[in-house]
């Protein structure tokens, strides 16, 4: 299997909403994407898949070795052998990638935030950095599109926050701010006993409304010379924000269930940003 199919397999398999986006864009820029993405899946992976956490600490590390030597001229994992050619041209540095790790790291340290600014921090590592270099490789004129790309990135990885709460739970991890929690009445055992009431869904509700001026804020700062060359982004932003009203539809019944739209719904999505250029 050559680095190329590698990536491009990594992709697919996830079964990511991002992957739609890619099918639109150019052969070296879906290349690049794709990539990348991969990069970010095989991090998040050591992360999803722990069982040892020290082993999980060994695998980031010899992560950010990799990345290191990749970018000193000697990649070996297939994915930085599929990303390093690509790198120069899209302007992917490898402070980048680093900041992914580090996001990554956090959650083996970490499972609880005291308050909004603490998950802010999260975020723009492994969402906010992720953003800027999607931007970059769609194609960026723009200094103002990197702002659009971090609050982006921040709506969508709130928009993930928000549909996993279940899921994290089981894993021990509560990225819903502390003192919000708090503010709500909501005790951290009743999450992570998956226990549904009133003040919960007033919590969740107060998490979507922040994930939708989010989105607002990120659509806001994105100039018009940049619109049409980011519209993979734009398809991302449809996608996720229709997933968030799914979630407010449904009354945010996230502890029991991951919810998700279909595949076709989210080519349905995808395409009518492309075709249409309007979310």
């Amino acid at each position: 299997m050559t680095p190329a199919q590698y990536v491009q397999q990594k992709a697919a398999a996830s079964g990511s909403s991002f992957y739609y986006a890619f099918l639109f864009l150019p052969t070296a820029k879906r290349a690049a994407i794709t990539a990348f993405y991969a990069f970010c899946r095989e991090v998040d992976d050591v992360v999803d898949d722990m069982v040892d956490a020290s082993v999980a600490h060994t695998k980031l590390a010899w992560w950010q070795s990799e990345v290191a030597d990749a970018y000193a001229g000697h990649p070996s994992h297939p994915v930085m052998l599929a990303l390093m050619p690509l790198a120069g041209d899209f302007g992917i540095e490898q402070r980048h990638l680093q900041a992914v790790i580090e996001g990554c790291q956090m959650d083996l340290t970490q499972t609880r935030y005291l308050d909004y600014p603490n998950l802010q921090r999260y975020c723009h590592l492994v969402a906010g950095e992720v953003g800027e270099v999607a931007a970059r490789i769609f194609g960026q004129t723009q200094p103002q599109t990197t702002d659009y790309a971090h609050k982006l990135g921040q709506a969508l990885q709130l928009t993930n926050i928000i549909r996993d709460v279940g899921e994290d739970a089981l894993r021990g991890r509560i990225y819903l701010p502390v003192n919000e929690l708090q503010q709500f009445d909501v005790k951290a055992h009743e999450i992570l006993k998956r226990t549904y009431s009133d003040r919960f869904t007033a919590l969740m509700r107060f998490q979507a409304q922040r994930a939708h001026a989010l989105y607002d804020e990120a659509l806001a700062l994105l100039p018009d010379e940049d619109r049409r060359a980011q519209k993979p982004g734009l398809m991302m932003a449809s996608i996720y924000r229709a997933l968030l009203r799914e979630i407010e539809g449904d009354k945010f019944q996230v502890l029991h269930q991951r919810i998700h739209l279909t595949p076709l719904r989210k080519m349905w999505l995808a395409w009518k940003v492309q075709a249409l250029g309007r979310l």
